[in-house]
């Protein structure tokens, strides 16, 4: 089964303390920033709906020259270097349910802060293809990853980016019944080869995105990539 349930959720401490195995910053050490992908391992998932963030991951290794296969926390890692600061790839292996077990232990592992130096990539069904929005915090809204992520962390503040994978119908049409929101069986499924043209389009920008987070901060790239993204759908 894809996803499995959901375990009993507790807090982690955030700890003020740097990473020794980071960057140096104004005297004191500064911990790796961790970019983090939603999905589901294996062969049978790997080009599904649900794995959108997987994809974006692998795209980010791709395009800076590591490959994503160190395991360590309940995840496959990479480490790399975007816009001078050492960057921790990952995609848990612990199914989408329980993805939060796995940010829970790289958060420790590098002692990281999720408001500051986390980002959660995962698909979202309610953006339609094509488009992604970043966002500082808020409520899982239905997905199960992200509320795995949220009650592990215990607390919503941490920054996502979630791939828009929802088909593009109008509301009027599904009010008319004249369409059905897809749900998980759509989401687990192969996706289409020109749906797989748009994502690969969008996993593009999803990659200028992480970098302009990690070096600029969430701002810029919301004002940037949000913006851009309302404008190309008018």
């Amino acid at each position: 089964m894809a996803e499995a349930s959901e375990s009993t959720s507790r807090g982690i401490e955030q700890s003020s303390v740097q990473s020794p195995a980071g960057d140096q910053v104004a005297g004191a050490r500064r911990g790796p920033f961790l970019v983090v992908g939603l999905g589901n391992p294996g062969p049978d998932y790997f080009w599904t709906p649900h794995n959108a963030g997987f994809m974006a991951i692998d795209r980010i290794a791709e395009q800076e020259g590591v490959v994503v296969q160190n395991r360590r926390c309940r995840a496959v890692t990479a480490t790399c270097r975007m816009a001078g600061r050492q960057v921790v790839l990952a995609k848990p292996e612990t199914y989408m349910n329980l993805s939060g077990l796995a940010v829970g232990a790289l958060v420790r592992e590098f002692e990281a802060d999720p408001q500051q130096d986390l980002l959660v990539i995962y698909d979202e069904l309610d953006l339609v293809l094509g488009t992604f929005r970043i966002r500082e915090r808020g409520s899982p809204a239905g997905h199960n990853g992200a509320r795995s992520v949220t009650d592990v962390l215990g607390s919503q503040e941490w920054l996502r980016l979630r791939i828009g994978v929802g088909l593009n119908v109008p509301p009027e049409a599904l009010a008319a019944g004249a369409g059905k929101r897809p749900g998980r069986d759509y989401l687990l499924s192969p996706m289409r080869k020109a749906d797989l043209g748009i994502l690969d389009e969008v996993l593009d920008k999803v990659v200028k995105a992480a970098r302009q987070i990690v070096a600029q901060g969430p701002g810029p790239a919301m004002n940037e990539f949000n913006r851009k993204d309302e404008k190309d759908r008018d």
